[in-house]
């Protein structure tokens, strides 16, 4: 190449950028990933996150004990009535870099936000932005757009209680069609309170509260049969709580350092799994094997490390080896606690002590019996991801030293030739992997571990998420069932669904598992083509588009080009996230969508017929001539299918 060609490197390229330019230029240094509000660690809570952190460091500090907090559509509304931020510096709080209280360590000894970064991000990346401080009878009020201040009221008296409101609506341009779910709102909320016993949160009217810390989080959490009654321990800077579920197949813990829930763990969780498997051991006097352990526990700990050090800007993962101050490493503070507390629990309660060894044993004895069909299964996933294309996997994993999860992988789960090729030329290599189904899975409902290893695509599939152990390992952030829009296509998606929710729930309580929004029509004329995901999107387009448009209606993946595929997996990708109700066991979910009780979920699907879409309407109108010709009552079915295939096939 000439120098000529060469691009040039010169004073002019040289650029300084203020505060609220690199924030917008660069929000992935500053809250991590944007999204769309279909993941709970998109962009926009994490904005919502860094406004509550303030509130709840007042209440930390013993100034405030209710926190309210409204969102209406895209506008947020936090109020806590705390100190107050000094009317002086209101405006430089949230404005001015580097600025903040979290530095003073007596004003705040154990933060839970970001020093003097967090509110001006939310600042940055937000259209518009209001902050109001109440303090000593006087009030101040300020306005911003995308970090631009647009007012500042002067100070006045009034008779309002003291505290901090602030008011921000996430900038559309940087978070597209974003969307609060209630779901993860509330998740985040209801966090918050367990870890401050006695604070009140209220969320659009409703009030969180909670009086026994993480003892109420797991009973909160925990749907099905326990082994024993949860043990909860505590002291000023550490607090425990465990039990051992009945029925589940794998590990689940809940992490906190100084409030933030550190979704991936970190120095403190390795402590304490270390520690519980340590203190059993030595109190039984037998070697058991950890996996033994630890199968079907539940457990949470939260501990207060002074300035903590974490692996990200959104602090999910905890890097700091000390405590801080004059305590001991994280390590040692956290085995030290365990063994004392814990060990002195089994010695006063016998019973459970009792209950706790009956468990271990009873998962020593199911791990022997299955020990020669896993390693088989192993043998067998080994060999078929040598030889077949069934996990067409992304270039990312293969370099082992990165986590997947901070790297944003997806896996999409496609069935057929079809669907697979077309996702396959049009993912993104580097990120995207893609796992192929052969047919419908089987309905795994009511069927015991043994299957898991026995059944070749179930086995393939555990394979390749690295999940059979425990959720640590799991090699993408996203798990995507993508299937087409048809009724064999929800069918294939409810019994992936059964297979995570039977043997693997965390995957879904953690927020990783996804359904694949694809359009159900292209509406096109010469000049514009238009994309609609509903029946009402597709009107709009007919109506805007101007007489007698082209209208494709997609019943299957494969049917879209790979060009056009594109357009639906990249960066503007839908993705609907599969999240279990907080009122729903996922025992009762399964037993009603995948159990025998045929004549009632036949009726319910019946009842619940969306009627603008075509397969519905085929469906139910099949149903109905079939139950009239047969003489049979239409809202009220006698047949008795065993499985929801039957039903299906119907």
């Amino acid at each position: 190449m000439s120098l000529e060609n060469q691009t040039q490197y010169t004073e002019d390229n040289i650029k300084t950028l203020d505060w609220r330019e690199h924030i917008r230029m660069r929000p992935g240094m500053y809250i991590g990933k944007l999204g769309d509000g279909s993941s709970q660690d998109d962009g926009i809570y994490i904005l919502l996150k860094e406004i509550i952190d303030n509130s709840i460091d007042e209440f930390v500090m013993g100034a405030g004990k209710t926190i309210e907090v409204n969102i209406r559509e895209q506008e947020v509304v936090v109020r806590d009535y705390g100190r107050g931020i000094p009317l002086g510096k209101m405006v430089d709080a949230v404005s001015k870099m580097n600025t903040g209280g979290k530095y003073d360590t007596m004003a705040f000894k154990k933060s839970v936000g970001l020093n003097g970064v967090g509110t001006k991000a939310v600042n940055a990346l937000s259209s518009y932005f209001k902050v109001q401080s109440v303090r000593d009878g006087l009030t101040r009020e300020a306005e911003f757009s995308k970090g631009e201040k647009t007012l500042e009221a002067e100070e006045k008296e009034t008779t309002i209680r003291k505290g901090t409101k602030i008011t921000f609506v996430p900038d559309e341009a940087i978070f597209s069609n974003f969307k609060f779910r209630k779901e993860y709102v509330e998740k985040m909320l209801r966090n918050y309170t367990y870890l401050n016993p006695s604070l009140r949160i209220i969320f659009n009217g409703e009030e969180f509260v909670s009086l026994n810390g993480l003892k109420d989080l797991l009973e909160d959490n925990i749907e099905e049969e326990i082994t024993y009654p949860i043990i909860h321990l505590k002291a000023d800077d550490i607090e425990i709580a465990l039990t051992h579920s009945s029925k589940s197949y794998s590990e689940t813990y809940y992490s906190f350092v100084n409030g933030q829930n550190t979704t991936q763990g970190g120095t403190h969780l390795s402590a304490f799994k270390e520690a519980v498997v340590k203190t059993i051991r030595e109190f039984y006097n037998k070697n058991y094997e950890p996996s033994d352990v630890r199968k079907s526990i539940i457990g949470a700990i939260a501990v207060k490390v002074m300035e903590p050090v974490f692996e990200s800007q959104t602090k999910t993962k905890l890097g700091s080896t000390e405590m801080g101050g004059d305590l001991p490493t994280v390590r040692t503070y956290i085995n030290d606690f365990v063994k004392i507390h814990f060990d002195n629990f089994l010695h006063k309660n016998p019973e459970t002590a009792e209950l706790l060894q009956r468990k271990i044993n009873q998962s020593e004895r199911e791990r022997k019996e299955l020990s020669g069909i896993r390693k088989l299964a192993r043998d067998r996933a080994k060999k078929a991801n040598l030889h077949n294309k069934k996990l067409r996997d992304c270039r990312q994993h293969y370099n082992t030293s990165k986590d997947a999860r901070n790297l944003e992988s997806t896996l999409f789960i496609t069935e057929g030739d079809s669907a697979s090729g077309s996702i396959t030329t049009s993912r993104d290599v580097e990120t995207q992997a893609v796992f192929s189904l052969r047919g419908k899975p089987l309905n795994c409902y009511g069927l015991s571990k043994k299957i898991v290893y026995e059944n070749e695509e179930f086995n393939l599939l555990q394979a390749a998420l690295n999940i059979e152990e425990s959720l640590e390992d799991l090699r993408y952030n996203n798990v995507v069932i993508a299937t087409d829009a048809d009724v064999d296509g929800m069918h294939i998606r409810l019994l992936i669904i059964t297979f995570f929710l039977q043997f693997f729930p965390e995957l879904i309580r953690e927020g990783h598992l996804y359904i694949l929004q694809t359009p159900l029509f292209r509406v096109r004329n010469k000049k514009e083509t238009r994309y609609c995901y509903t029946e009402e999107e597709r009107l709009r387009a007919i109506a805007e588009l101007g007489k007698n448009p082209e209208i494709t209606r997609f019943k299957g993946l494969g049917e879209i080009s790979p060009d056009e595929f594109k357009n639906f997996i990249g960066k503007d990708m839908r993705l609907e996230p599969v999240m279990i109700g907080k009122d729903t066991t996922i025992e009762s979910l399964l037993e009603f969508y995948m159990g025998k009780n045929t004549p009632t979920r036949q009726e319910f699907i019946i009842d619940n017929l969306v009627m603008e879409d075509d397969d519905a309407l085929e469906v139910a109108s099949k149903e109905q001539q079939r139950r009239a010709r047969q003489g049979e009552n239409v809202a009220a079915p006698e047949e008795k299918a065993e499985s929801l295939e039957e039903v299906d096939n119907s």
